[in-house]
């Protein structure tokens, strides 16, 4: 049985975080499913087109969960931390812009 690390807080868990994040074709698919996410969001949203929304969680772990278990070979982080694992995913998404995080 897989062993759960413990995290006391968000600043620990994100060196973990893009630690599971190496390939950097996973990181391009959390990239393409997290803008996908933003944008139904808005989208659906916007338009008042509420139908959309079931969309979201679909964009979201399905690219990323492709990266993960076909590119970077590993089990999501959101199996075990679900809360810090999706801020994780829009924290990764913003450093990837800033540059702080490769593509």
């Amino acid at each position: 049985m897989e062993q759960v690390r413990q995290f006391s807080s968000f600043a620990q868990f994100y060196p973990f975080y893009l630690q599971e994040h190496r390939n950097s074709t996973c990181r391009r698919l959390h990239f393409v499913g997290t803008s996908l996410v933003i944008f139904l969001l808005a989208f659906g949203i916007g338009s008042g087109r509420w139908w959309l929304l079931w969309l979201v969680p679909l964009a979201g772990y399905g690219f990323a969960w492709v990266g993960h278990f076909i590119f970077e070979k590993n089990r999501p982080a959101t199996f075990q931390h679900p809360f810090y694992s999706l801020l994780g995913d829009f924290m990764m998404f913003r450093d990837m812009l800033l540059g702080r995080v490769p593509f």
